[in-house]
């Protein structure tokens, strides 16, 4: 029977759970129908993969220093050419729980390891990501799709991070407070919460484990990383890369463990009290279940859903900029980050120069699409033919809404014929603000230009989705900038002013408002996630005076 958590159970958030599984298994039979056989790892073009420690079956477990598996064999498919990049063994269920006890093990020591020593550790995987960086970004712009550029960014990204985490091992703080007690002194303490659970999502392979797993080990944590489903050799990868460092450092091996698994597991993960957090970065409809589920055995939830962002344009902006800015936050990652701008709220009298100027840019970028691992390539594929089946469908609602497509809205057919997933950056006018089509997020790169009279109104715009990440104002006045990062101003997480929606710094706390989940990682004060507070009294006199002056003798 499976277990009642509220109005949901926990067979509810596997079958949400499982539909990436789904549409990973139809994405490998449509793989195998349409490629010439064979992985890609055994070709001289990608020997380079097994300077990574990959081959052919890799096993898809690491706990307590070793690698196993007992579950399905799956394929990583490559989004470029639809071709098998190799295939690994998943954990199950069973092979989850002993990874979990083997965590549990390992927390006591890593516990009372000094910060500052937990720091060092996390510096010297900082650094072997370096001397493997560009590797690892390959892996990623293969595995996922994303440029080579931007692979090698992400893999940079979790190095910037394990920089920041080495920082933070020496500035954890508490506070002392004043008493209101003769001799007594107010002191708040942070402690571990002990084993986490970290579930990512295929856009960001590496780097949203960076940014939970190098904050969280800083803090005393043990973690358990559930990578996603499509991107399993980027989880086995860079866990052996940390490995490393634990085995030259004599790091209890479960300080991290990693599963490449399917729904089961992940539902487990959510449902399990062995894990006071579980960090997870996905859709709104499963962020929403598995947030249910924590809740429902009190545990803490740190969700990074989905985002509709949008760029405002007002009529004094920098015209060149934000064409500049929109190319990248439209096309970017062939939309799919989840800071990519959807919507394009322009002031009416910039509106039609922004669209030629904006749906002529994108049109250029078409020299420059191909495979994703090549030099000079700046827009690859969409990650899955799911994806390209949400992409053709979104553009279908929009022209029967009575949309117009300025630029796009079609397969690339000189790519697409070698088996990958690549489509056209699309742009897209005459479609209301409110329209329902508008108002949800796409994972493909899709804009809407959408008119406005006036800032206020642009202003309600931007804030009228259910999503709060991401957001940006182009504009020249001083006093729109601060209407805008105002109480009445954006309502997202991210506020940004002359720059696009998406290449957020890791210094700053990054998540967004709404149905985004409200959830924080990276920099600022996000490390505090990972830890319980504790208020302490402390009398160090001969009396026991009560607080607020109350007498009882």
């Amino acid at each position: 029977m499976p277990l009642p958590i509220g109005r949901f159970s926990l067979t509810n958030v596997a079958r949400l759970y499982q539909l990436p599984r789904l549409l990973q298994v139809q994405h490998n039979l449509r793989a195998a129908m349409s490629s010439s056989p064979g992985y890609l790892i055994n070709e001289p073009k990608y020997a380079w993969l097994k300077d990574l420690g990959l081959e052919e079956v890799n096993k898809g477990v690491y706990s307590g220093g070793a690698w196993s598996g007992s579950g399905n064999r799956i394929d990583s498919i490559c989004p470029a050419n639809g071709r098998k990049i190799a295939s690994v063994v998943e954990g199950t269920p069973e092979d989850y729980n002993k990874l979990i006890e083997a965590a549990r093990a390992a927390w006591p020591a890593w516990a009372e390891t000094t910060p500052p020593a937990r720091g060092e550790i996390v510096r010297q995987i900082g650094d072997n990501l370096r001397k493997n960086l560009q590797l690892l970004g390959k892996l990623v712009s293969l595995e996922m799709g994303k440029i080579l550029p931007e692979g090698v960014g992400e893999v940079q990204e979790v190095v910037d991070i394990c920089d920041y985490g080495v920082g933070l091992s020496r500035t954890l703080s508490g506070q002392v407070l004043p008493s209101e007690r003769p001799n007594h002194s107010l002191m708040e303490v942070w402690n571990p919460l002990g084993v986490i659970g970290v579930i990512t999502a295929f856009n960001f392979p590496c780097a949203v484990f960076g940014w939970n797993f190098s904050l969280s080990a800083v803090c005393g944590n043990c973690t358990v990383w559930k990578g996603a489903p499509s991107t399993p050799l980027t989880t086995l990868a860079v866990t052996r890369v940390v490995a490393e460092v634990f085995e030259r450092n004599g790091v209890p091996p479960g300080v991290l463990s990693a599963i490449c698994a399917g729904a089961d597991v992940g539902a487990a993960m959510a449902a399990d009290e062995r894990l006071p957090l579980v960090s997870f970065t996905g859709s709104c409809a499963v962020g929403r279940e598995v947030a249910v589920t924590v809740a429902g055995r009190f545990g803490r939830i740190l969700l990074e859903l989905g985002g509709n962002n949008a760029i405002l344009v007002n009529a004094d902006a920098d015209l060149d900029m934000v064409v500049q800015s929109a190319v990248f936050a439209c096309a970017g990652t062939a939309g799919q980050r989840c800071t990519s701008t959807r919507r394009l709220v322009l002031h009416s009298s910039v509106h039609d120069q922004v669209v030629s100027r904006l749906g002529k840019a994108l049109e250029s970028l078409m020299a420059k699409a191909g495979d994703p691992v090549e030099q000079g390539v700046l827009y690859g594929p969409l990650h899955s033919p799911a994806s390209v089946e949400k992409y053709e469908s979104a553009v279908a609602r929009a022209q029967a809404e009575g949309g117009q497509i300025v630029f796009g809205g079609k397969r690339i057919s000189r790519l697409s014929s070698s088996g990958g997933y690549f489509v056209e950056p699309t742009l897209i006018t005459g479609l209301k603000p409110d329209s329902p089509l508008v108002q949800e997020e796409t994972f493909a790169p899709i804009v809407y230009a959408l008119k406005c009279d006036s800032l206020d109104e642009a202003i309600r715009i931007n804030n009228s989705v259910k999503q709060g990440l991401s957001s940006s104002l182009f504009t020249r006045d001083l006093s729109n900038l601060f209407r805008w990062i105002g109480p009445r101003g954006s309502d997202c997480g991210l506020v940004n002013v002359n720059i696009p929606t998406s290449g957020a710094e890791i210094g700053g706390a990054f998540g967004g408002e709404k149905h985004t989940g409200g959830g924080r990682e990276s920099g600022s004060d996000a490390w505090k996630q990972y830890m319980r507070r504790s208020t302490c009294t402390i009398n160090y006199g001969k009396d026991l005076p009560l607080a607020q002056g109350i007498k009882f003798e």
